[in-house]
């Protein structure tokens, strides 16, 4: 790699890795991340065309519900050409800015991601507290707005992260310890000051994922504080019962973040494959499984997709 500056170089391509100490056999690892990444796009894409195209979803639960679709298909799009040239190609090789760019838009995508489950969150204590006015409260106008602000604030807070990353040298070496880009792991091989790069890092976490975990919580001290008040127990019991879902989704979605976020201010000493295996969950768990626990736990979406199949298998007679 040649350095023509001896104070400031950045690297013409990172190295990006797979399963370390398996090299040899990770390829096997893309036939499980192919299956993965067919069931995320076609899931997502499913739930999609499902309430785009049935009347009795355009509801605000649903029309959030096909926004959360969307953000998981952009987080797999955006990891997509990475992960599988590692896993199925051997090639590990990413340009600098490429990469950039790729972590700009995982981190966008994962910002917008739990924004729209505090909306989804807030969509459930409208529903259960006050539901003669859920249509009142939640208009079409105020869901897009919902929806704008969780893209612009994605966007707007992830736009210094390349920004901050390219004014550092870099002379750690070339090695990230993923297979996709991520902030702190570029942010390991910079040799310059990075303190402006960890404190914006930290608040950058807390505004976004910190502030809404916190009101998602005590939008469910609401939501249970109103459950408890209801008479009937089958009554408690169907209230709880339309937050199941997203209740998953939000643990899915905040316990691998977390845990990854910890690995790499922490974990100096930790094992390698459980950095990989973090990574990963966080990459797939929500795009995977979010199709599969709406479609399954959720009635309507369930009746509607049986419909469409059942039209189409009727057309193909």
């Amino acid at each position: 790699m040649k350095i023509t500056n001896s104070s400031w170089f950045q690297p013409p391509t990172l190295l990006l890795t797979g399963i370390p100490g398996l090299e040899d056999v990770q390829i096997w690892f893309s036939i499980p991340l192919c299956v993965m990444y067919l069931i995320a796009l076609l899931g997502n894409c499913t739930i999609l065309f499902i309430i785009k195209t049935t009347s009795i979803l355009h509801e605000p639960q649903y029309i959030f519900l096909s926004m959360l679709a969307a953000t998981d298909m952009g987080l797999s799009v955006s990891t997509l050409p990475t992960v599988l040239n590692v896993f199925l190609l051997n090639h590990r090789e990413i340009e600098f800015h490429s990469c950039l760019t790729q972590m700009f838009f995982i981190h966008t995508f994962s910002s917008m991601e739990s924004a729209i489950l505090l909306a989804m969150a807030f969509d459930r204590f409208v529903a259960i507290r006050n539901p003669l006015h859920y249509t009142v409260v939640l208009t079409p106008s105020r869901i897009i707005r919902m929806g704008l602000a969780a893209v612009v604030r994605g966007v707007l807070l992830m736009v210094p992260l390349p920004i901050l990353l390219k004014r550092l040298p870099f002379c750690k070496g070339v090695i990230l310890s993923h297979c996709y880009c991520y902030h702190p792991d570029i942010m390991k091989l910079a040799c310059g000051p990075v303190k402006v790069n960890i404190i914006y890092g930290l608040s950058l976490v807390l505004c976004s994922f910190g502030v809404d975990s916190v009101f998602i919580v005590i939008s469910y001290i609401l939501i249970l504080k109103t459950v408890l008040g209801i008479a009937s127990g089958d009554g408690q019991l169907k209230a709880l019962n339309t937050c199941v879902s997203h209740i998953f989704t939000v643990f899915i979605f905040y316990v691998p973040l977390i845990v990854l976020a910890l690995i790499h201010r922490f974990g100096t000493f930790t094992s390698p494959l459980l950095h990989v295996t973090m990574a990963n969950l966080f990459l797939f768990l929500t795009p995977v499984l979010n199709p599969l626990v709406y479609s399954l736990k959720t009635k309507q979406i369930r009746s509607a997709v049986c419909k469409v199949f059942k039209d189409r298998r009727n057309l193909l007679k």
